[in-house]
Parts: structure tokens; C-alpha cells; sequence
């Protein structure tokens, strides 16, 4: 068996060049057998994509496992408290999120996913009310910022719904961040003290608007549309 003259690694006698430095191999007496293949595949071949259906089955059944054994932990240990409840609820929004898209082979609109994925929210918030035997606070407070999540959401989704530039989905996202902030701090002020005390909400959305007020100038100038452009390559 031959050696590397440059690093002394062992070298197949087909060989060519060392496989570790790429020192050629000057060996006249080295005669490789005829019915012996390459050392190494002398063909670019890639591995056959994962079919959907089976990635899917494979985290349905991470999912599915996970939520039956801390259902029969949940028999065992505290059976008084429902627990698993959290686990399940986890589990199902998990599902929502990433297998249902693998399952759904036609194009869906970017608010209907939105809108699954509060959905699936929703479903979580409420097995943990049924856990906990909170329902006061799931209708009071839950469901109206679940809501305002639903309508900012779509409503986010149907002005992108034909495609935008990065400035203006930036722009309009920022503007969503805000509008829910203000809508989350009203549905907690109303429910724990029955009128709304903007405070914190005011904060956010100022920051907001005031990162969108330079977006919308970019946006408007174009020498300054095309230096942000090239600067940030996009």
C-alpha cells in the first residue's frame, strides 16, 4: 500500500493525488487492479427528496406520542390537575403550523394561513382555560385580543397580498406591531379595570410610527430608494 510523500497518509493504489493534501502521486511501479473500482464515486448522484406525506406522518406521530404519554403521566402523577392539557394544546398548534402546510398541495392565501395559525392559538388559550377553569378570563380577555390578532392579521395579509417591496412590507408590518400593542393594552385595561389608561401601548406606538415616517420618505424619494438598495441588497 502506498504513503503521501507530502503528509504519509495511506493512499489506495487508484489514486491519482492524495486525498488529504492533493499531492500528486508519482509511484511508475504502481499497477492498480483492472476489476477494482475507484476509491472514490466518480459521479455526482443526490439523495431523493423526503416525500411530504412522509415528513408529515413522521411529526404526526413525534406529536400524536408526545401528547398520549403525558395523558397517561397525567393519570398517574396529580391526576387531580390536567396538565396534559398544555402538552396537547402544544402539540395540536404545532400540528397546525407546520404539517398542515405539508398536507395542502394548492396554493392557500397568505391571510388564510394567518388565519389558521390564530386559530390554532385560540385552541391552545382555550385548553388551558379548560385546564386551569378559567373561562372568565378566556371570554373576557383571551378571545378580544385573539380577535384583534385575527383582524390585524388579515387585514396585514390582504394589503400583501399581491407582493411588495421589503419597504413597504417592513412599513406596514411596523404598523401592525403597533396597532396591536395599543389593542392589547385596551382588551387588559377593560377587563382588569373596566376603562382604557393608554400607557405603555402610547410608547410602541409612537416607536412605530416613527420608524415608519423615514420608511415611507425611502419609499417616496428615489435616489433614496435605490442607495438603500444597493447599500443593504435588496
Amino acid at each position: 500500500m502506498p504513503y503521501c510523500v507530502h503528509c504519509g497518509v495511506e493512499l489506495d493504489p487508484a489514486v491519482k493525488t492524495c486525498p488529504l493534501c492533493g499531492t500528486a502521486v508519482n509511484d511508475p511501479a504502481a499497477r492498480p487492479p483492472e476489476d477494482r473500482p475507484p476509491f472514490f464515486p466518480t459521479r455526482r448522484a443526490e439523495v431523493a427528496p423526503v416525500p411530504r406525506k412522509a415528513v408529515s406522518l413522521l411529526i404526526t406521530s413525534m406529536l400524536a406520542s408526545v401528547s398520549v404519554c403525558c395523558a397517561l403521566l397525567n393519570l398517574v402523577l396529580k391526576p387531580q390537575y390536567q396538565w396534559y392539557l398544555f402538552v396537547v394544546g402544544a402539540a395540536a398548534m404545532l400540528w397546525v403550523w407546520f404539517v398542515l402546510p405539508l398536507l395542502v398541495n394548492r396554493w392557500v392565501p397568505v391571510w388564510v394561513r394567518l388565519t389558521v395559525d390564530v386559530g390554532a392559538v385560540a385552541v391552545y388559550v382555550a385548553l388551558i382555560a379548560l385546564a386551569m377553569d378559567g373561562w372568565g378570563w378566556f371570554r373576557g380577555l383571551a378571545v378580544p385580543i385573539l380577535a384583534l390578532a385575527a383582524v390585524v392579521v388579515c387585514a396585514l395579509g390582504w394589503l400583501l397580498r399581491r407582493g411588495h417591496s421589503m419597504l413597504t412590507t417592513v412599513t406596514l408590518s411596523l404598523a401592525a406591531v403597533g396597532v396591536f400593542c395599543a389593542g392589547i393594552e385596551a382588551c387588559g385595561d377593560l377587563y382588569f379595570y373596566g376603562a382604557w389608561s393608554p400607557g405603555w401601548s402610547l410608547i410602541m406606538l409612537a416607536s412605530c410610527v416613527g420608524l415608519c415616517i423615514p420608511l415611507l420618505v425611502v419609499r417616496r424619494v428615489p435616489s433614496l430608494r435605490e442607495e438603500v438598495r444597493r447599500r443593504f441588497h435588496f
